[in-house]
């Protein structure tokens, strides 16, 4: 079993939000042919509804043997979520619907000026 990462995100409001990392395990990369992936923003670790959420196809593209994983958000998308610092994590899921939870952390939204 392997522990998430603790990963602190900056997100700027109003603009293109990427964010690449690649999963390894034993200096290889993990083979994510098959797995689906989610990530999920809230005000709090038991908020009932989200800021944020991406899936693999809609914010997250997963680069199967390479282990890549691409989280990533328009613009117009980043307009919308509110500024202020919230709580995420982003869970891979197998094809045989065994869960790991990557990368967790704080997760601050930037207030856009120009607008």
């Amino acid at each position: 079993m392997q522990n998430p990462a603790i990963y602190n995100i900056t997100m700027y409001q109003g603009a293109t939000f990427d964010l690449s990392l690649t999963w390894n395990v034993n200096s290889l990369p993990v083979n994510l042919t098959g797995y689906s992936s989610r990530m999920q923003v809230r005000t709090s670790y038991d908020a009932s509804s989200t800021v944020l959420s991406l899936t693999n196809g809609s914010g997250i593209t997963l680069g199967g043997t390479a282990g890549t994983i691409t989280v990533a958000a328009s613009a117009a998308t980043t307009a919308g979520v509110p500024t202020g610092q919230y709580v995420y994590d982003l869970e891979m899921v197998s094809g045989g619907s065994a869960v790991t939870r990557l990368i967790q952390g704080t997760f601050l939204v930037d207030p856009e000026v120009t607008k």
